[in-house]
């Protein structure tokens, strides 16, 4: 049985609306989150996103910005003392943005903070995955 365009319309307009509640719900998690540890949500983001000494370029594709919006949160984190710039090893050209031990500290208690009832904790972990599957073929189909 075929659904007719109006259906899908409703059915896709629905569906977007559940995904942008989750995300307005996943922001509103991280702000929170964020505020009790003195920092901004984007500050945050940038620690979440820091797994390992990266680009600024990097960093901004993970946050999801333009990289002059990630340095203008980077040089917050600098004058804090949680990120370093340091020379990157096969680019002379490029920095490579590294956390300080301290960095690295408050990101762990970020990271513990955001576990704390998160949004996504409703779902067991097969879910996320099957929820992250279905998410990562709508992102990566043209």
């Amino acid at each position: 049985m075929t659904t007719s365009p109006e259906a899908q319309a409703v059915a896709e307009r629905e569906l977007c609306g559940l995904v942008n509640g989750l995300a307005h719900r996943i922001a509103d998690h991280v702000r929170q989150r964020a505020v009790t540890l003195g920092l901004t949500a984007a500050q945050a983001t940038a620690l979440r996103e820091m797994t390992g000494p990266m680009t600024m370029r990097e960093l901004a594709e993970r946050m999801s910005c333009e990289p002059s919006n990630a340095t203008f949160v980077i040089d917050k984190l600098e004058k804090q003392g949680l990120v370093e710039r340091r020379a990157h090893p096969t680019d002379r050209r490029a920095k490579h943005l590294v956390l300080t031990a301290e960095g690295t500290a408050l990101r762990e208690r970020l990271l513990d903070l955001l576990t704390e009832d998160s949004p996504l904790a409703a779902l067991g972990p097969e879910q996320q995955r099957t929820l992250q599957n279905l998410l990562q073929q709508t992102v990566t189909t043209p």
